[in-house]
């Protein structure tokens, strides 16, 4: 057996501290890039739209002149349109994860599924903006309602809501589920009043940040046509709408023609920002609620 002598010993270890430090220094440069990078960015946004921001501008209508237009149509349009993604994500989602770790048996088909659901959530959002516009647009008739846009969206997370429950499943100690079926607990009683409850905060982790992305989706709602035009309030799923994405983007095309629709975009940013905040804070409120219960 060959062994090594103290010299040798003392230069690998050598080596690897000063590694250990030049990649210490290089993950730290890259965190303060990426910091310094998204600081610029919010407070270039704040400085050119917050002075936008008042009731006439939130609660007003889309209007031809930037002085007088408002976003509350994109705001209901948003809220109707996560009316329609965040049940059917979150069932689906949550119900396909169920099936595929408590109730698939592992073999090929449990493969296949697994293996397409995660190369899905790799998939460009414009793929499913196409794949909206042929199935819910023209196949079912549609048009460019809340419905359309909701179940493209849908689409657009579901991958990631199931491979996040799946990890939350999976993160439950066995140990739970053994006790539940040696106390006489059927499959479906331990489901609910053990799995469940422990992983609900994984999966509200995912399912949020899959949902913060729908929100801030644009490419889908292009491809299936929601316009950005002066259009009556949406008042249910059936309507026409537009959203604070979309309206982000076309204001900031006309920004080109009119320089003050940069300053309604900056406004409209920072009401999504804060839409996006209070959703995220309400899913940490839930989550450490469940974390102190189990």
């Amino acid at each position: 057996m060959k062994y090594l002598d103290l010299k040798q010993v003392q230069k690998r270890l050598n080596t690897r501290i000063v590694k250990n430090n030049i990649l210490q220094y290089i993950f730290l440069l890259a965190t303060i890039f990426g910091l310094i990078v998204l600081a610029i960015l919010i407070f270039r946004v704040f400085t050119q739209g917050i002075g936008f921001i008042n009731l006439d501008f939130l609660t007003g209508r889309l209007s031809t002149d930037a002085n007088r237009a408002g976003i509350m149509g994109a705001i209901l349009g948003t809220f109707w349109l996560m009316v329609v993604v965040i049940p059917i994500t979150l069932i689906i989602g949550i119900g396909t994860a169920l099936y595929l770790e408590l109730y698939q048996k592992n073999g090929r088909i449990q493969s296949f599924i697994q293996t397409n659901i995660s190369n899905l959530a790799g998939v460009p959002s414009i793929v499913y903006g196409i794949l909206g516009l042929t199935i819910f647009v023209r196949a079912l008739d549609f048009g460019n309602i809340v419905l359309a846009g909701g179940l493209t969206l849908s689409l657009l997370v579901l991958p990631i809501v199931i491979v996040a429950s799946q990890e939350a499943i999976r993160a439950v100690p066995q140990h739970l589920n053994e006790a539940s079926y040696g106390m006489g607990a059927t499959k479906w009683q331990t489901i609910r009043r053990i799995i469940l409850p422990a992983a609900l905060p994984g999966m509200l982790t995912g399912s949020i940040l899959a949902l913060s992305r729908a929100i801030g989706e644009t490419a889908p709602l292009t491809v299936i046509g929601i316009p950005a035009l002066i259009i009556p309030f949406p008042e249910g799923i059936f309507d026409k709408f537009t959203a604070l994405p979309m309206q982000i983007y076309y204001w900031t095309l006309d920004s080109s023609l009119v320089d003050e629709y940069a300053n309604l975009a900056a406004a409209t940013i920072i009401v999504l920002l804060l839409l996006l905040f209070i959703l995220n804070s309400v899913a940490i409120l839930i989550r450490n609620k469940f974390q102190q219960r189990y």
